[in-house]
């Protein structure tokens, strides 16, 4: 998967033969997208992505571990991270 802006957008696409599905684009709001730069290519945990929301945005840590185990969760439904 590759995060783009299309149309001021930022969005979640696959590459090669994966991209002919237009399904498996995925939007992104501009916290989903930092945190997915940070970690793209690398093996992570959602205690990586807490750690990263705690260090650029104003936020207490029950919350960011909130947030970033339902974004972890939601990568993984989605099938875009193993």
């Amino acid at each position: 998967m590759v995060l783009r802006t299309i149309c001021g957008q930022k969005v979640l696409s696959a590459e090669g033969a994966k991209a002919i599905n237009m399904s498996s684009i995925i939007s992104l709001n501009d916290t989903a997208a930092y945190l997915w730069e940070s970690v793209a290519g690398k093996d992570f945990t959602a205690d990586d992505l807490k750690k990263l929301l705690l260090e650029k945005y104003e936020v207490d840590e029950p919350t960011a571990a909130k947030d970033a185990e339902a974004l972890a969760a939601k990568w993984l439904e989605l099938g875009i991270v193993d």
